[in-house]
């Protein structure tokens, strides 16, 4: 079977690279992507992105396909089960940062690039005191300064040249966060102070927020029945719901850069994003995070299934109306409970194969910031033990327990299967089952304490928290000993 045919890269239309996209994720190119070509479509944007990739691996596929994939969207709308297919022809280039490094910087002298966008998870905008103007900065801060001062030096820093940088990472303020790191850097490596001025005048860095369910490649059995279907081969095909959001915080300045925002009601720009990112952090990505864990040993792969098993599904309706729902900390309460319902909804979307593994992508770090806050907010209002959150932190636990390492590689198990822990955490659960050797309810409940207690893994101590260790470790007890039980 042929990969895209001829037909469709004849009849491609080649714009300027208006973006700069660091990441080649199925979330930038379920969303991010998908909105600047619909802008595309209706010739409103008329706007290419060049795409870097920072991690291992080949770009082959991009390059053998020209940069067209084929995305397939399928949801409930009205009450109805839609489909649409369209074949994304929105990426222009895609550089390594390994091996295009020169080319990457070479973008920053083009005029016509003005948005740089980026999905890095929420580990990747971090400070990292490295070096910026000596080869290949490790970090996507690093990078993105490395660019700018570029950008700065080949324009002379005029301030018209200056660029609207859009973070989806799933951090609270994170355009403020990325520029607080960027200006950092620059303090730390003594540049130009004329530069750092430039950084905050002549550019716009926006807190964004991103809202679209983008599960990975499906499996080879699938992937071959949907080439079939297409009558042709696509490596890089990837599914996603209809609804789609990405919310994002601007100025005037900003405004007038991101025109392909007209072309989908999807987009929002806004002077204050802060509802749109609490209802989606708190009771979207909250929910995910202390079900995930809970769902998978107990034996199940996708949300699909999770939403499937009477068990599981009484468990997220539980912990998103009652628990979540009222500690959302939105001018209007009132919008928590409609929204929490949306996203049942969207859980349930029999054509979305959601992967529970993908989601435990770095779970601790999520914990932190998306149900932490939840949980402190819970305590303050209620004064008592959220029961399904505790039961989700204990299932997260057991989940971090490393039975083996490989090539630094933590693996957990689940009966006679083993998965990668794929959290940058791994290595200290592992030390810390490792020190738990006699599981009973005593030992089990002082162990719990002391993980709660550590405030740099969670920025608070949570063993201060009344009866919540001793709830956390009751169930983890029980987990360990009996499994996930039927009956939650």
């Amino acid at each position: 079977m042929e990969r895209l045919t001829d037909q469709f890269l004849s009849q491609r239309i080649y714009y300027p690279e208006k973006i700069l996209q660091f990441g080649t994720g199925v979330l930038l190119r379920g969303l991010i992507d998908y909105f600047v070509h619909q802008a595309n479509t209706q010739g409103i944007f008329q706007g290419s992105i060049v795409v870097v990739k920072s991690t291992p691996g080949s770009v082959d596929d991009f390059q053998q396909q020209n940069n067209l994939f084929t995305h397939l969207l399928k949801g409930i709308q009205d009450g109805e089960l839609k489909e649409e297919t369209i074949l994304n022809t929105s990426i222009n280039r895609v550089l390594t940062a390994a091996e295009d490094w020169a080319a990457i910087l070479a973008t920053a002298q083009s005029p016509d690039l003005e948005i740089i966008i980026s999905n890095t998870t929420e580990v990747g905008i971090q400070y990292v005191e490295e070096a910026v103007l000596e080869g290949i900065p490790e970090s996507f801060p690093a990078k993105l300064i490395a660019w700018l001062y570029k950008r700065y030096q080949h324009f002379a820093g005029d301030y018209a040249k200056g660029v609207v940088i859009i973070p989806t990472e799933l951090l609270v303020d994170n355009g403020d966060k990325l520029k607080e790191i960027v200006l950092r850097l620059a303090d730390f490596h003594a540049l130009d102070p004329a530069f750092m001025q430039w950084i905050q005048e002549a550019n716009y860095f926006c807190n964004s927020l991103v809202d679209r369910i983008v599960p990975g490649t499906p499996k080879p059995e699938k992937l071959t029945a949907l080439w079939e279907e297409l009558g042709y081969k696509d490596e890089l095909l990837i599914s996603s719901e209809l609804y789609a959001l990405w919310a994002i915080q601007v100025n005037d300045f900003a405004q007038s850069k991101l025109s392909f925002a007209s072309a989908h009601p999807g987009v929002i720009l806004d002077q204050n994003i802060a509802d749109y990112r609490e209802r989606k952090l708190r009771i979207l990505n909250g929910t995910h995070t202390l079900t995930v864990c809970l769902a998978y040993l107990s034996g199940l792969h996708t949300v699909y299934e999770a939403m499937q098993d009477p068990t599981i599904a009484q468990f997220v309706a539980d912990l998103a109306l009652s628990e979540i729902c009222p500690v959302v900390p939105v001018s209007d309460p009132s919008t928590t409970e409609p929204f929490a319902r949306e996203v049942l909804d969207r859980f349930r979307n029999p054509s979305i194969r959601h992967y529970l593994l993908d989601i435990t992508l770095q779970s601790t770090t999520k914990m932190r910031m998306r149900n932490v806050p939840n949980i402190l907010r819970y305590f303050e209002k209620f004064g008592q033990v959220p029961e399904r959150m505790a039961q989700g932190m204990a299932a997260y636990l057991l989940f971090e327990k490393s039975v083996k390492v490989e090539n630094n590689h933590y693996f957990g198990q689940r009966g006679t299967e083993f998965y990668v822990i794929r959290d940058d955490f791994a290595s200290y659960f592992y030390e810390k089952w490792q020190s738990l050797q006699v599981f009973s309810p005593e030992n089990i409940q002082s162990w719990v304490g002391d993980i709660l207690a550590n405030v740099q893994l969670w920025g608070e101590n949570l063993s201060q928290l009344p009866g919540f260790g001793e709830r956390i470790g009751y169930y983890l007890h029980q987990f360990i000993h009996q499994g996930i039980p039927k009956n939650l």
